[in-house]
Order: structure tokens, then C-alpha cells, then sequence
């Protein structure tokens, strides 16, 4: 069931996205070559408590840091460590919040150091692919319509959605209904209302978008060893359209 929120609930995840976005900034700014994804780790938590929230993701399934930190190859859920990030690599910084009770999740892929021009396009159309999804949250779409949407740019421009991961409500819990793919038809799946919300985040593979588990069991990565961006935001549709949360 995909529960609508309050104009009371809707206000506080206001508050707590826009909390989650200036940490985000935060650690945007510390990636480059020669810090571990260990010390992001540790800057997030830092941050969040400061902020008076909670980290989403510790504790969560088990999960042991606050900051999923995803490296190359890696999609998501990739546990911080002492792993020193390298010139021209990518990492995917993937934080959610707390915040009086409510979640909020965001994600970003950033460049570390100068990369390529195939990685800048890899970042460039992950984002963008965000930001049509996020066009279609409208109420009177399906959620399949952003699904589609989000797929058929992505494939247009020669990369694949990873199809196995998905988007998802959030509210009191950090995964609720609905499932939101990154690739499906046009008019399929529950109709978008007004005070929904929930998270879209398209994964996106510079190969097949195939994934398996990592060997720590949390993260998964392509099974090709191609490189993967991703990026996420938490919006709620309203009676004109959609609103980015974590802005």
C-alpha cells in the first residue's frame, strides 16, 4: 500500500531533505584523489548527528557504516573502508537521514579528480536521466511512465539501466511501497497521487547493467566489471506536479 502523507509529514521531510542535501555538498566537496571512502564515512556520520538526525542506513539490514561509498564497478551498498580513492576513478556517495522520525535518501556520483570524457558522460546522462524521471512524477502518470522514461534515454544514449535495483517509497520507513524500476512500459504500475513520496534513482552501466553481490555480501557491482554511476533524489508529488525534497 502506498501511504500519502500529510501536509505536517510532508514539511518535516522538507526540513530533513534539505538537511540531507547540504551534508551531501559537504562530502562532495572532500572526494578527491588520496582520501579513503573510510574518512567520508566518518565525515557523514559527523554531519548528520550535528544536524540532530540519524543515520538511515546504520544498523539498517545489518548494514555497519552510515555512508554507502560505491567505487567503479560498484552500484551501490558498497561499505566504507580504508580504500583510497585513485585520479579518474567515480565514486556514488548514497546517505539517508532520520530526521523527527522520517526518512530522506539522496545519492550522487562524483568524479575523482579529472576522468575521462566517457566517465564525464556516463555521470552527465545518469543525472539527466534523474531529472526526465523526475518530469514524469507528476499525478496522473504511472510510476511505470517514469520508469520508462528513465529507461529508453538511457538506452538511447548506449548505456544500460541496471534492472535488478530499484526506487522506492519512503516515509517512517525507508523502503516502502511502491517499487520503482528503471525501465518499464508506458501507463503500468499504480497511479502517482498528490502527497506520495518517494525516491527515484536510476543506476546506470557502461556495460550489460548485469549485477552480482560483492564478496562482504552488502554491495552489488556489475558483473562485467564495467563502471556504474547513480544518482537519487526524494520528491513528493503535489496537486501541480513534483517537488524535490532533497534540493
Amino acid at each position: 500500500m502506498i501511504s500519502i502523507k500529510s501536509k505536517e509529514e510532508i514539511e518535516i521531510m522538507r526540513e530533513g531533505g534539505g538537511i540531507l542535501a547540504k551534508i551531501m555538498k559537504e562530502l562532495e566537496k572532500m572526494v578527491k584523489p588520496g582520501i579513503n571512502t573510510g574518512e567520508l564515512n566518518r565525515a557523514a556520520q559527523a554531519l548528520v548527528l550535528k544536524s540532530g538526525g540519524k543515520c538511515s542506513f546504520l544498523g539498517h539490514q545489518g548494514y555497519p557504516a552510515c555512508l554507502c561509498a560505491s567505487v567503479n564497478e560498484e552500484i551501490v551498498h558498497a561499505i566504507p573502508s580504508a580504500r583510497i580513492l585513485k585520479e579518474g576513478e567515480i565514486v556514488s556517495l548514497d546517505l539517508g537521514i532520520l530526521y523527527k522520525d522520517f526518512h530522506t535518501d539522496m545519492a550522487v556520483t562524483v568524479p575523482v579528480g579529472k576522468v575521462s570524457p566517457e566517465i564525464s558522460r556516463l555521470i552527465r546522462v545518469t543525472k539527466k536521466a534523474l531529472k526526465r524521471g523526475i518530469k514524469k512524477a507528476r499525478p496522473g502518470n504511472t510510476f511505470g511512465d517514469i520508469s520508462n522514461t528513465i529507461q529508453r534515454y538511457i538506452e538511447d544514449q548506449g548505456f544500460s539501466a541496471v534492472k535488478d535495483l530499484c526506487g522506492h517509497g519512503i516515509g517512517k520507513i525507508l523502503h516502502e511501497d511502491p517499487e520503482i524500476l528503471n525501465y518499464g512500459g508506458r501507463h503500468s504500475g499504480p497511479e502517482i497521487k498528490p502527497g506520495m513520496v518517494f525516491c527515484l534513482e536510476p543506476m546506470v552501466a557502461v556495460g550489460s547493467g548485469e549485477i552480482k553481490k560483492s564478496k562482504d555480501g552488502y554491495a552489488y557491482e556489475t558483473s562485467d566489471g564495467s563502471l556504474s554511476a547513480h544518482f537519487e533524489h526524494t520528491m513528493v508529488a503535489t496537486k501541480n506536479g513534483v517537488e524535490v525534497l532533497t534540493e
